[in-house]
């Protein structure tokens, strides 16, 4: 039986996923919510990856998390890293955001609107090691296509939020990741986060290519 540990941005969806995994016999749930046994947990605590994951040793993570919540996609990134098997349910396609989290050792973000028959074969295959990609993200897993020259950039996804700005425009100074860290005072996690949400918006495949947009756009100045 696979050990599978649940939780969710919301009560709503956190009382789905519950349902749906006691209700198949291939998994117990050892903690879901705030709830495994008489103790509680919720991401953000700080030991929540250190010392109550790893006193649950639960075989697969299915987190259903909101895109900008940083505390529980760095908690979730360690215990990935710590050889965990992590599936992330997110709002709509990840892009190049999905990239970088399976690349950090998520096991697979898919969208949440999937099928619950999907979301059950995915915990399942995650807990024996496998990666799962959804269909809508392959274009930005393939390698990148050839950029056409010159032209109107295209209108963005969705708008850089005033912290991926800054993100991004120590990105055009040509500094790593540990010194974008040191100068905004975030952990690399979260560096790394952001550059994987600007990816995203900006239909970038490099730092280079994201750069180039980022002027194009008139979001970096020269």
């Amino acid at each position: 039986m696979i050990r599978v540990l649940i939780k969710a941005a919301s009560s709503i969806p956190q009382a789905g996923l519950e349902a749906l995994f006691r209700a198949s016999p291939a998994f117990e749930v050892v903690g879901a919510g705030g709830r495994h046994g008489a103790e509680d947990f919720a991401f953000g605590d700080s030991q929540l990856g250190s010392t109550q994951l790893g006193d649950l040793q639960p075989d697969v993570v299915v987190a259903e998390i909101e895109t900008q919540d940083e505390e529980a996609v760095r908690e979730l990134l360690d215990w990935a890293a710590a050889g965990g098997a992590v599936v992330l349910l997110v709002d709509g396609p990840a892009g190049e955001w999905a990239r970088e989290l399976l690349r950090a050792g998520i096991k697979a973000v898919l969208p949440n609107r999937i099928a619950e028959a999907e979301i059950l074969a995915a915990a399942e295959a995650a807990a024996a090691g496998l990666v799962i990609m959804h269909p809508s993200d392959l274009d930005a897993l393939l390698p990148a296509r050839a950029a056409a020259a010159g032209g109107v950039p295209a209108a963005l996804a969705e708008p850089l939020t005033p912290r991926e700005i800054e993100v991004l425009r120590l990105l055009a100074e040509g500094i790593g990741n540990k010194e974008i860290s040191a100068r905004m005072a975030i952990s690399e996690h979260t560096v790394k986060f952001h550059i994987a949400s600007i990816m995203g918006k900006m239909g970038a495949t490099s730092r280079t290519e994201v750069v180039t947009l980022g002027i194009r756009h008139g979001l970096i100045l020269i």
